[in-house]
């Protein structure tokens, strides 16, 4: 499932943030950020119009993200 896709207020799990092209530089910032495999995010909110952009929390921080940006991260929903 990709980060985008997952319902407001739902907990996920990163498996993999997905590079568009070599040497892309949005994938490597998302991986900076903390998008790595393992690490638990939720989706806090979504945008008022075209539900852009997503609040996305990762620990006790947060991140306005893209749609377009979202969706790199591919995520598997947390049950727990």
């Amino acid at each position: 499932m990709r980060l985008s896709d997952l319902p407001k207020g739902a907990c996920a799990v990163v498996e993999r943030v997905e590079d568009a092209h070599a040497n892309d530089l949005i994938a490597q910032r998302l991986r900076d950020l903390g998008f790595v495999a393992g690490e638990r995010v939720r989706l806090v909110a979504r945008g008022p119009v075209g539900a852009d952009p997503l609040l996305i929390q990762i620990g006790s921080t947060r991140f306005a993200l893209r749609r377009a940006e979202a969706a790199r991260v591919t995520v598997q929903e947390d049950v727990a």
